[in-house]
């Protein structure tokens, strides 16, 4: 049978990849509009490190879900997948094929997957294992993470403060591994047909050397008074989401003196090439993708977009 589900564009890849210039493109002639699946994107004034569409690009392609939350405000996996839902369902109606554009995986699961029913979070919970990180270390409870749920500890890096919490959170709440609530997520039909494209150079030094570019463009436009008016905000500290940002964390390390200003450009580059290792692994299991080099198979990438659209 025919299926009448209407259309999708997923237009994924590690950061860096040139996904904001075709969406851009894209948006202009298929008359639609992005939805921005970024989890730095939706805070007011990430701006430069973000790497935020500006004024010119939005101006030719409306984005959804950009500058949605303060920088102190928590937005979930979950609440993304219900704001991105309600975007493409209204795009949807006035016969628009919405893009969905991004590198945050965690967003794009929640939003074509759904996310498993297990405990909210709790403040309460939360705060205790901040102080145990405190007293103790990240790597400590990265270890009783690995005692309780050994999957979830392959899985989490021992530096990945926000996983572990989430994981140890979840644990001590319901007595159920986090590992287990994700395997017992019930995968619902997604009510529309989405082509998964995934952008990235063939060649990873290139996206290496894209990132360096990137970067110093960011600090050739202002991206330390950027981070500098963030952290004249008295509800913010180093530990919020938004400053974990890749780029933002250090800036701020370097702004409080931590780092040198030498020190702070190579570990910015160098965490944000993790960060696009890190989507890049994650991209690999998304089986029913296809992968384009955005700079050599341009004429690809446009033959997937036609076919897709012309379908319907």
């Amino acid at each position: 049978m025919h299926d009448q589900r209407p259309l999708a564009i997923a237009l994924m890849g590690p950061t860096a990849s040139g996904k904001t210039a075709l969406a851009v493109d894209w948006a202009q002639r298929l008359g639609s509009e992005v939805i921005s699946v970024d989890s730095a994107l939706v805070y007011r004034g990430l701006d430069i490190g973000a790497a935020k569409p500006n004024a010119d690009e939005l101006a030719l392609a409306p984005h959804h879900l950009i500058d949605i939350r303060a920088p102190h405000e928590i937005y979930s996996a979950a609440d993304f997948a219900a704001d991105a839902l309600t975007a493409m369902q209204k795009l949807a109606a006035q016969d628009r094929v919405p893009l969905l554009v991004g590198g945050t995986g965690l967003y794009f699961r929640a939003l074509l997957e759904g996310l498993s029913a297990m405990p909210e979070a709790d403040a309460d919970v939360r705060a205790q294992i901040e102080r145990e990180a405190g007293e103790r270390g990240w790597l400590a409870l990265h270890a009783e993470l690995a005692q309780v749920d050994a999957a979830a500890a392959l899985r989490i890096h021992a530096n990945d403060p926000q996983r572990i919490t989430r994981a140890l959170e979840v644990h001590r709440l319901s007595g159920v591994p986090i590992s287990h609530w994700q395997q017992a997520s019930q995968r619902r039909p997604f009510p529309f047909r989405v082509l998964k494209l995934v952008l990235a150079p063939e060649d990873r030094t290139v996206l290496h050397e894209r990132i360096a570019r990137r970067f110093d463009a960011m600090l050739a436009a202002g991206f330390l008074d950027e981070v500098r008016a963030l952290r004249g905000d008295p509800r913010l500290h180093p530990d919020l989401p938004a400053i974990r940002a890749v780029g933002y964390r250090q800036a701020w390390s370097h702004l409080a003196g931590e780092i040198d200003a030498a020190t702070f450009r190579e570990q910015a580059v160098a965490a944000t090439r993790q960060l696009a290792k890190r989507q890049l692994t994650w991209l690999r299991g998304e089986h029913d993708a296809r992968w384009f080099d955005p700079s050599t198979q341009r004429a690809g990438l446009e033959r997937a977009l036609v076919q897709f659209v012309t379908r319907r």
